[in-house]
């Protein structure tokens, strides 16, 4: 429990200003909670909330407690303050990454989800009513918040035991905190997300859960576990997909990028994808080598490796990093869809920065920001720099995969406020390498070119692909699920299916390509492909693609490969291109790989076969069924 001489100045502030949890108008339930808690926390501020995470104002190291009955003193996290931050770091390496089974409906409202009773067998009612009393008897803090953006998301509250204040921190640095003095006129929350972190060891053997309750007046999500990311994060992400799916808009699994070339041509390129599919790389500059060259793979076979030379590569101004809106009330008629950002600041992995100058960029505005950042499974301790490349041990010698920093977008250079229109919404896919001898699905050249049946397709399967490092579960290829946001929705996955299938027809002029990361075949290519993708595409423009440069490719799901293909003068080796013509994969090998990618696809599909499938939908996905080729969805969804 947080000690009463803790707070007293932040206080006495804030009483005499006769603020008390009343300004947020809670609904009855959440008032009766908050009024019969011992002591109830106004948050006011981010740095309000540091001070709460660390212990108190003069605190710089805080561990996060519990009594948790049958199993005593538990310590759920560390908590230290940093030079240019917070730096949390969990007791147990499962806790340090997004278990992807973690959310349950505990009501009866239509959903494609597990519910509370099928999991668990028996009724969320009483385990709710449980966590309302647990958090009662415990110090509280209190925030009001928007989910997403004004005019987009309901009005929110968050209520956590006090001692999780690093929980708070994070909400209210990806969703924002309204101080109560700026509270709209009419703030009603229709949200609430409650922190009951101990019912994780009392209910349910020590995983992550996540209970959605979209009640008559209030949904509710219950964070039964301290990780932000399914709650904090992808908790608030649920709620805009169920908004969306009420309203008949869709709220994207999407990092969105403005790209500037030498030349003051922009293009702006949507990146979709599956947890490490290469949504926040895409916002990256394109790592070099220590003399400057782009490596652009090495192959697993020969040993080879293979250079680039781009003297100057493109101007980044970053849109969003994770989620996004696409509001009806920010499109236009003009044939390309818009977005906006849905977060305040954005949830950043850096496993693949394991060494200084990997990214310079990244590193100095994470060492040295203009405001406190949040870390997560990095090695740092109390009044350190925290740095990026430090990662947390898992065990000896194995680095946690799936460190984090929380950065808001108000530091971010060149960031986008704006509502943008997109030229390019690409799909990437985490891809294991194929050889002859050992076939897989990495067949996907540097890029595809995709009609829109096909780029429906693949947000319908969404891969989670190779060695993901943002989940628990990385075995095998398995699915993420409608428009890679499955795991966060709490509706039902036909109505998502036909809500993107309207969105990209409605939108011609946004184009479609499919982009691999890790390796294209027999090479290790990491995130290179994308960032040459963006490169190449930025420069074309809007100028379209000759015949004599695309091929339809050997495997139908993958579109259009490229038949040639210059950067900066310098010709990409075919073999990047078109996987079968690489000597280590062949067509035998190639063949092998397509048929575990048509098999995956003719697998996931299945599920949304259901009666209330857009009609043209249910034709697309009969198609690939049936083995159609790429003329077969051309047919069905022409493309310029």
């Amino acid at each position: 429990m947080m000690s009463d001489q803790l707070w007293n100045r932040k206080e006495s502030e804030l009483a005499a200003e006769g603020v008390t949890w009343h300004v947020f108008n809670p609904p009855t339930e959440v008032a009766e909670v908050l009024a019969a808690a011992p002591k109830v926390i106004v948050a006011t501020s981010v740095e309000m909330l540091i001070d709460l995470a660390c212990g108190g104002p003069e605190s710089n190291y805080y561990e996060v407690v519990y009594d948790v009955p049958s199993k005593g003193r538990v310590i759920e996290a560390t908590v230290a303050r940093v030079r240019n931050g917070v730096v949390v770091n969990y007791t147990e390496p499962y806790m340090r990454r997004r278990d992807p089974d973690s959310l349950v409906v505990g009501d009866d409202r239509p959903t494609d989800q597990p519910r509370f009773r099928e999991r668990f067998g028996r009724d969320f009612a009483p385990i709710r009513l449980e966590a309302l009393a647990w958090l009662k008897t415990q110090e509280l803090a209190v925030f009001g918040f928007i989910a997403g953006r004004p005019g987009m998301g309901p009005d929110a509250l968050a209520i956590v035991p006090a001692n999780a204040g690093f929980f708070a921190l994070a909400l209210a640095m990806l969703q924002g905190i309204i101080p109560p003095e700026q509270l709209p006129d009419g703030f009603k929350p229709r949200v609430v997300v409650w922190g009951v972190p101990t019912f994780r060891h009392i209910y349910f053997g020590g995983r992550q859960v996540v209970v959605h309750y979209r009640g008559d007046k209030v949904y509710e999500i219950f964070s039964f576990n301290l990780y932000p990311g399914p709650s904090a994060k992808k908790g608030i992400y649920g709620v805009l997909i169920e908004t969306g799916e009420r309203e008949g808009w869709v709220a994207p699994h999407c990092s969105t990028v403005q790209v500037v070339t030498p030349y003051d041509n922009v293009l702006t390129i949507m990146h979709e994808g599956a947890s490490g599919g290469g949504k926040s790389e895409m916002l990256e500059q394109v790592h070099r080598e220590p003399d400057g060259r782009l490596l652009l793979g090495e192959n697993l076979v020969t040993g080879e490796r293979r250079y680039l030379q781009i003297p100057r590569t493109c101007e980044l101004n970053p849109v969003n990093d994770d989620m996004a809106l696409c509001h009806p009330s920010i499109q236009q008629p003009n044939g390309k869809l818009r977005l906006v950002d849905a977060e305040r600041a954005w949830f950043v992995r850096v496993n693949h920065i394991d060494r200084y100058g990997v990214d310079p960029y990244l590193e100095r505005l994470t060492a040295q920001p203009s405001k406190p950042l949040l870390f997560l499974n990095i090695d740092a301790v109390p009044g350190s720099r925290a740095l990026i490349w430090e990662h947390i041990q898992d065990a000896p010698g194995k680095p946690c995969p799936n460190p984090r920093v929380v950065v808001p977008r108000e530091i971010i250079p060149n960031v986008v406020n704006d509502v943008v229109a997109v030229d390019v919404r690409s799909f990437g896919v985490r891809t294991p390498p194929c050889t002859r001898e050992r076939p897989s699905y990495g067949i996907i050249g540097l890029f595809h070119l995709l009609p829109p049946a096909l780029a429906w397709l693949w947000r319908l399967v969404a891969p989670r692909g190779h060695e993901n490092p943002s989940i628990v579960d990385t075995q095998g290829m398995s699915s993420e699920g409608v428009g890679s946001y499955w795991p966060f929705a709490p509706g039902r996955k036909v109505a998502q299916a036909n809500l993107l299938l309207e969105q990209i027809l409605k939108y011609p002029r946004t184009r479609h390509v499919l982009i691999p990361n890790q390796h294209v075949g027999a090479w290790r290519v990491g995130f290179m492909p994308q960032w040459i993708a963006r490169e190449y595409l930025a420069r074309r423009g809007s100028a379209r693609f000759r015949s004599d440069q695309i091929r339809p490719a050997r495997c139908p799901l993958l579109g259009y490969a490229m038949h040639t293909l210059h950067v900066e003068g310098q010709q990409i080796p075919r073999w990047f291109l078109q996987v079968d013509t690489q000597p280590e994969v062949g067509p035998e090998g190639y063949d092998q790989g397509a048929k575990m990618l048509v098999n995956f696809f003719h697998r996931c599909l299945q599920d949304f076969l259901r009666p209330d499938l857009d009609p043209l939908g249910r034709q697309i996905i009969q198609c690939c069924l049936d083995g159609g080729s790429l003329e077969d969805y051309l047919q069905l969804t022409p493309m310029e």
